[in-house]
């Protein structure tokens, strides 16, 4: 009897042991043209096994790769595509930067800190109040999405002018869009937020009590 662990490592486990024996064996194909159509047939029984890569942007290019690399970069075939070359595939991606940027308002985010900080470039008058209008209620949504308090127009209209540095005022706070209308464009209503919020209330005192 045959255990899996005398064979060979499966590159690719998803294709399964039958796909690598195959590519194996076609690897020992001595006549290139039979060799070539080896490939093409391989190819077809791995867009079958995974259908999932048609959904992928340009998937029979990746499932030639693929058969390269179960092949470990051994089989010599004519390829539609340019034949990936092991170092480059098997080199490691350069550390990413983490960002260094201080958020004021976490639930805000650093875009919507970085919108208000750099509006005072925004000089027609129009603008600016389309502009202060739109993101005062783009920030009233966000409170609500991450937060399980209500939120007063007058707070959000003080954040607005703190975070745009005095360049974005808003005059009359209540004319602001009502929490009960964010919160159905939110999919959620006034009582499923009071809900959420005595939710996250019971949990807090569970947490302090331990």
């Amino acid at each position: 009897m045959e255990y899996n662990t005398t064979r060979g490592r499966l590159i690719l486990p998803e294709y399964g042991r039958n796909v690598q024996n195959m590519i194996h064996h076609a690897m020992e194909i001595a006549d290139r043209d039979e060799r070539n159509r080896a490939a093409q047939a391989i190819i077809e029984v791995m867009g079958q096994l995974n259908p999932h890569l048609r959904d992928v942007d340009d998937y029979r290019h990746k499932l030639w790769t693929h058969l390269f690399v179960m092949s470990d970069f051994q089989l010599d075939v004519d390829s539609p595509y340019e034949i990936p070359k092991q170092e480059v595939l098997n080199e490691r991606p350069g550390q990413m930067e983490y960002p260094k940027r201080k958020i004021r308002y976490g639930h805000y985010g650093s875009y919507t800190q970085r919108i208000l900080e750099e509006s005072v470039a925004v000089t027609d008058d129009k603008e600016r109040e389309y502009l202060k209008n739109t993101m005062a209620n783009f920030m009233k949504v966000q409170f609500l999405a991450h937060n399980n308090d209500a939120v007063e127009n007058n707070v959000i209209a003080e954040q607005l002018k703190e975070l745009s540095k005095g360049n974005l005022i808003l005059e009359n706070p209540d004319e602001l869009v009502s929490t009960n209308t964010l919160l159905r464009s939110m999919g959620m209503t006034n009582n499923q937020h009071k809900r959420n919020k005595s939710n996250f209330k019971q949990k807090q005192k569970k947490k302090f009590k331990k």
